[in-house]
C-alpha cells in the first residue's frame, strides 16, 4: 500500500511539474510586456480570413483566450458575464477578439464552423474569433489560462494583461461582488489615466500548447 501511494504521489508530482513547466515555458517565450508594443500576430479567423493586429491600428483591442469546455470559461458564459462585457465594449468601438489556442486533440479545440456555432448559441459578441491551433499567438503573448485577457491601446501598446476579475473560482457564486479588471482598465484608459492594475495573475484552465514545429 505504501509503495502504491508513493507511486501515485510521484505521478501526480510529475503532472503538476509538467503543467508548471508548460506555463513557465510560455512566459519565457512571450514578448508581451506592459507599456511595450503588443506582439504582432497573424491568425486565421473562424471565417477563414487572415487577421493581423496591424489592421486594428487606432482602435483598442481586447484579446480573450478561451476554451468552451473549461469550467472557468463556462462560469463567465453561462452567467452572460462575458457576453455582456463583449457587447458593452463593442458599443465603445473596442475590437474584441476571442482566441482559441487548443491544439487538435486537446480540450477546447474547434474548427471555424464550431466556433461560429458556439458564438451563436451562447449569444456571444466578439468582433472575431481567431484560431491558433499551433499556439503561435499563445506563445507570443504568454497566455497560460482560459480565460486570459489582454488589452492593446489604440497606439498598439499593451495596456493590460491578466485575469478577467479578482475571483479565481469556477463557481458562479463568485461573480457576486467581483471586481472586473477589464472594465476597470478600460474605464481608466478612456479617462486618459494609467491603468492602476495593469498586470494581474490570470486564473482558469491551463492552455495546452502545440509542439513547436
Amino acid at each position: 500500500m505504501k509503495a502504491k501511494l508513493t507511486r501515485q504521489t510521484f505521478i501526480a508530482g510529475l503532472a503538476i511539474a509538467g503543467l508548471s513547466f508548460a506555463a513557465g515555458s510560455a512566459l519565457a517565450q512571450a514578448s508581451a510586456k506592459i507599456g511595450a508594443p503588443a506582439p504582432a500576430f497573424e491568425a486565421v479567423d473562424a471565417d477563414g480570413k487572415v487577421r493581423k493586429l496591424s489592421e486594428f491600428t487606432g482602435k483598442t483591442v481586447i484579446l480573450e483566450w478561451t476554451n468552451h469546455d473549461c469550467p472557468y470559461v463556462r462560469k463567465h458564459y453561462n452567467s452572460a458575464t462575458m457576453q455582456t462585457l463583449q457587447k458593452d465594449m463593442a458599443k465603445e468601438g473596442v475590437v474584441w477578439l476571442s482566441v482559441i489556442s487548443s491544439p487538435v486533440g486537446e480540450q477546447g479545440h474547434v474548427d471555424g464552423a464550431k466556433a461560429k456555432e458556439l458564438t451563436k448559441t451562447r449569444d456571444a459578441a466578439p468582433a472575431g474569433i481567431l484560431l491558433d491551433p499551433n499556439s503561435k499567438m499563445a506563445r507570443a503573448y504568454g497566455a497560460t489560462t482560459t480565460p486570459h485577457m489582454y488589452i492593446v491601446d489604440p497606439k498598439g501598446t499593451l495596456a493590460y494583461m491578466g485575469a478577467i476579475d479578482d475571483k479565481p473560482s469556477a463557481s458562479a457564486s463568485s461573480l457576486d461582488g467581483a471586481k472586473s479588471y477589464v472594465r476597470q482598465a478600460m474605464s481608466e484608459l478612456k479617462a486618459g489615466k494609467p491603468v492602476s492594475e495593469a498586470a494581474t495573475k490570470s486564473y482558469g484552465c491551463v492552455v495546452k500548447y502545440a509542439p513547436v514545429s
